[in-house]
């Protein structure tokens, strides 16, 4: 299966896979790339806010370790693989996306 993520350049994982990683690694950020009214409603506790159409102007001060691993979401997961895609274009070596918070089993929070 990595054989062939890394062929075909999938950056993307499971909610689960996501979770786990975030249970391993001290140092991940956690991503969210929707907009700010979507943020506002609902998001991941620890979710970082850069919309998907600002990345390529904010990344690089908001994110400034290339090597860290990020976790990038989105709602459903179209934006949070366009924004792995500008990550990977900005040399961040190990931004994923796991899809949307449509699909995260766990929890979340509001307001």
């Amino acid at each position: 299966m990595d054989f062939f993520k890394k062929l075909f350049n999938d950056n993307s994982i499971t909610p689960q896979e996501a979770r786990k990683r975030m249970e391993q690694a001290d140092n991940h950020v956690l991503l969210d790339v929707r907009t700010p009214p979507e943020y506002k409603q609902i998001r991941i506790k620890g979710a970082k806010l850069i919309p998907v159409d600002e990345l390529r102007g904010r990344a690089a001060a908001e994110l400034p370790n290339k090597d860290a691993p990020v976790l990038v979401y989105c709602q459903s997961g179209v934006r949070s693989k366009n924004a792995v895609a500008v990550l990977n274009s900005m040399g961040y070596k190990n931004a994923v996306s796991f899809g949307g918070i449509i699909n995260w089993p766990y929890e979340t929070e509001k307001g």
